[in-house]
């Protein structure tokens, strides 16, 4: 679960690096944060279901 949440917290700091970039006029940066938004997604479906599975123990 641990190692879970350091990759959640390392792809929301991928995601504000590149949203900030993109803020600042950098295109391609638009693209990583999007693709930050989609590696998030997955982390966050896989912590529901590890965050069920702890909570039935």
């Amino acid at each position: 679960m641990n190692e879970l949440n350091e990759k959640i917290a390392a792809a929301i700091e991928v995601f504000q690096k590149e949203s900030e970039s993109f803020a600042q006029g950098n295109k391609a940066a638009g693209a990583r944060a999007r693709k930050a938004t989609l590696e998030l997604e997955k982390l966050f479906k896989e912590y529901r279901k590890v965050s069920i599975e702890e909570g039935k123990k």
